[in-house]
């Protein structure tokens, strides 16, 4: 009768440990029998009590979980998670010395098993819909042996933090700390090795430690230490156990001995009791290489070859050029599509800057020499347009000034061309006076600016070895260096003429509100009808404004018609541009406004030359006094058009302005081009 008491009383202690308080649950197995775990997948335990995760099938997933839940939780109150910790032996085998797959990992969930969830680098705790989902409250801590980019996995043999997602929240190779020094660990070795895993409730810090079998206690470092509150994580009842699994390389998980505790610290194994591992089969392994492995290697190697061959012709025939023979006098100035290709990232969106002129820009840094680039993407369909164009464009592209963006070569690919042009870090003018409201350049830097920009046009139109006409002068063409210099850039519509040569030009190119009106009549574009559009500039850049700005349910607004009727009332600094606050020199933003009328004025006998603009803005010259000019127009087209067709004058302030006529109507499009030739036909495309 004592005996059998006995034996009843051995047989209650395990259920009496599940059953109790929950600040006294604890656990310890060393070794497994069966019914000891709730398994599910293809886990089993062995016949000498070892808890085997998974076989050697591929692709499959084993779970093993405590039978019974466990509570995390005061049932009170459902606050903050308890402490617990917990302590397991594990090895893992492979049929292959250097490749493994997938992992262990030690789990707290609020179910047993895991349903839905995916082999492979899921590990058999999530899979591609619920990973990362803060409903799943999940907590793991991973023994990873693949190295997944995508998961953000440092390397392939690694110890990871896991909350209710594949992204470790904190993760070490791993390994262990004695003295003060740290030793690898490599997980796929088939050497047991033991680790600890510790919840402190108050302080809210998760450690995770471990160390090979023959380290008996545990080491005083841990490999990870989190600092995490789980009380969101864990519920209240909760299920502990072990997630594992394949993928295409079948690896044998093992786990030998496991203790845990709520509250308190984790019960000791019993090493010396815990179960043997099978041994490693040699000469499995060797056969599964033959059969499988090598047989895979060489359809792999020939398979590669083979694309590798498709690759090189594609990439060949991607970039193949034409070089022809009048293209070799322009020698350095011709890239690469290659080069651009790398430069750009493959013209990806990403890189994209924004529509310039006639064609899309592109950021981009040379292969060779790493500088930083804008690349202009057209097309062109005519042959003869193409190497008119091109001879002209590299004409232009010889220039060289420290106010203008400099153009460093071309590149022809069938019907595309690419102009590659020195890169702008700040972008253009336009958008700090325009587009930016909340963003602007203060007085000093604007003033600088527009003498940067005369200087430029100067060098254009009298110190180089032909006159450049740049034809499309305005805020938007207008770039920023990194030091905020203003640089003249965008030369689609220039043309070059030789000193004292008619200019040939009978093409009206240009943007509406910059067009000189002789310009509109004849179609003569020359170094004045540049100076007219840089008063156009003169006048946005003080003012803040447009020069034609569309208003709703009224005239449109004409900035120069404003300008000159303030200057006739008197008050020409009402102009002013209302973000510059007040902050400007008085006197330099009224020669600014006043220069800018000069610039504008109809008659191009009256308007100064380059050089006189830049002598008035270095106070080298007076500026002429205006009143003693006859104002006949405005100068400008879109008010001009309008008045043909019975509109009325701008606010009807438009005091000493005359009416002219034209011989032909204009487009009212932002940009007007009247042109037959093919060359100028593609660079004002899309303008």
């Amino acid at each position: 009768m004592a005996a059998i008491l006995i034996f009843m009383l051995i047989l209650s202690i395990p259920i009496f440990l599940a059953s109790g308080a929950s600040e006294d649950l604890s656990f310890t197995f060393n070794g497994f029998r069966s019914g000891d775990l709730s398994l599910d997948g293809v886990a089993e335990i062995t016949s000498n009590g070892v808890l085997k995760l998974t076989n050697d099938v591929d692709q499959q997933i084993g779970h093993a979980f405590y039978p019974n839940s466990v509570s995390f939780k005061n049932q009170s109150t459902n606050s903050s998670v308890f402490s617990f910790s917990a302590t397991f032996v594990f090895a893992i085998k492979s049929e292959y010395h250097d490749l493994a797959g997938h992992g262990i990992a030690f789990v707290v969930s609020p179910s047993r098993g895991l349903p839905g969830a995916r082999p492979s680098e899921s590990l058999g705790l999530f899979n591609e819909s619920n990973n990362g989902n803060e409903t799943n409250h999940i907590f793991a801590i991973e023994l990873d042996t693949i190295q997944n980019l995508d998961l953000k996995d440092i390397n392939r043999n690694h110890v990871g933090i896991n909350i209710n997602g594949l992204v470790s929240e904190r993760a070490a190779p791993a390994g262990y700390w004695v003295d003060g020094e740290f030793k690898n660990l490599t997980l796929i070795s088939g050497e047991l090795m033991q680790v600890w895993v510790e919840y402190d409730g108050i302080d809210k810090r998760i450690d995770v430690t471990m160390a090979p079998i023959e380290i008996i206690h545990k080491p005083k470092t841990p490999l990870l230490s989190f600092r995490r509150d789980l009380s969101s994580v864990i519920n209240e009842i909760m299920f502990v156990g072990f997630s594992s699994s394949t993928g295409s390389i079948t690896t044998a998980h093992y786990v030998l001995g496991w203790s845990f505790k709520i509250n308190g610290e984790v019960p000791r194994l019993a090493l010396s009791q815990l179960p043997e591992l099978p041994p490693r089969s040699e000469k499995k392994q060797r056969s599964k290489f033959l059969t499988v492995g090598l047989p895979l290697i060489c359809s792999s190697i020939v398979l590669t070859a083979v694309l590798g061959a498709v690759f090189l012709i594609h990439r060949r025939r991607k970039f193949a050029e034409v070089l022809e023979d009048w293209e070799l006098e322009y020698g350095p100035q011709r890239f690469k599509y290659k080069d651009l290709y790398i430069a750009t990232k493959g013209f990806r969106e990403k890189e994209f800057l924004g529509f310039g002129g006639f064609g899309r820009v592109y950021k981009g840094v040379l292969p060779n020499s790493k500088i930083e680039v804008a690349v202009k993407k057209i097309s062109h369909e005519s042959r003869q347009g193409m190497k008119e164009f091109v001879a002209e464009i590299v004409s232009v592209g010889r220039l060289r000034h420290r106010n203008l963006v400099a153009l460093l070569g071309y590149c022809r690919r069938r019907e595309k061309l690419f102009l590659v042009y020195e890169y702008m870090p700040n972008g253009s003018l336009d958008t700090y006076l325009h587009d930016w409201p909340e963003v602007t350049i203060n007085w000093e830097q604007r003033f600088e600016i527009i003498k940067g920009v005369a200087s430029g046009l100067f060098y254009l139109h009298e110190q180089c070895e032909q006159v450049v006409i740049h034809r499309d002068v305005k805020a938007s063409n207008v770039l920023l260096d990194a030091e905020f210099n203003g640089r003249l850039g965008d030369f689609g519509l220039a043309k070059m003429h030789d000193r004292g040569a008619d200019p040939r030009t009978t093409h009206v190119v240009g943007t509406l509100g910059y067009l000189a009106p002789e310009h509109i009549r004849t179609g003569r574009a020359t170094s004045r009808t540049d100076v007219y559009a840089f008063g156009a500039f003169l006048l946005e850049v003080g003012c803040g404004r447009r020069p034609i700005h569309q208003q709703d349910e009224a005239d449109d607004f004409i900035l120069m018609d404003w300008v000159f009727s303030c200057w006739s009332n008197g008050d020409i600094l009402r102009t002013a541009d209302p973000k510059l606050g007040g902050n400007f020199d008085p006197s330099q933003l009224e020669l600014v406004l006043k220069l800018g009328l000069l610039c504008s004025h109809s008659s191009p006998a009256v308007r100064p030359t380059m050089r006189q603009v830049l002598q008035y803005l270095e106070a080298d010259a007076p500026l002429p006094e205006l009143a003693t000019l006859r104002w006949r127009l405005s100068g400008n087209v879109f008010l001009n058009l309008r008045r043909r067709n019975g509109g009325s004058i701008g606010d009807g302030d438009g005091d000493g302005l005359d009416d002219f006529s034209m011989s032909y109507p204009v487009s009212t499009e932002r940009n007007v081009t009247s042109s037959s030739s093919v060359a100028e036909s593609v660079l004002s495309e899309g303008r």
